[in-house]
């Protein structure tokens, strides 16, 4: 079965995130593909994601309210 665009941006986001630019950068490709509601999941996950890597957690203000 093909992987969503949703869970291909989150595996990308999880192989950049030792670079905090090129997270920043993926985050921003993955916003314009993704839909509204695949935005909102992504923020959930973010927010899991990041909580222990602190130069990540700005990233998330990229993302639309």
């Amino acid at each position: 079965m093909a992987k969503s665009m949703l869970e291909y941006s989150k595996t990308v986001l999880q192989k950049v995130s030792f670079d905090a630019r090129l997270f920043t950068h993926e985050l921003k490709k993955a916003i314009k593909r993704l839909l509204p509601n695949e935005i909102e999941e992504l923020r959930q996950w973010l927010l899991q994601f990041t909580t222990d890597k602190p130069e990540l957690q700005q990233s998330i203000l990229l993302l639309p309210a």
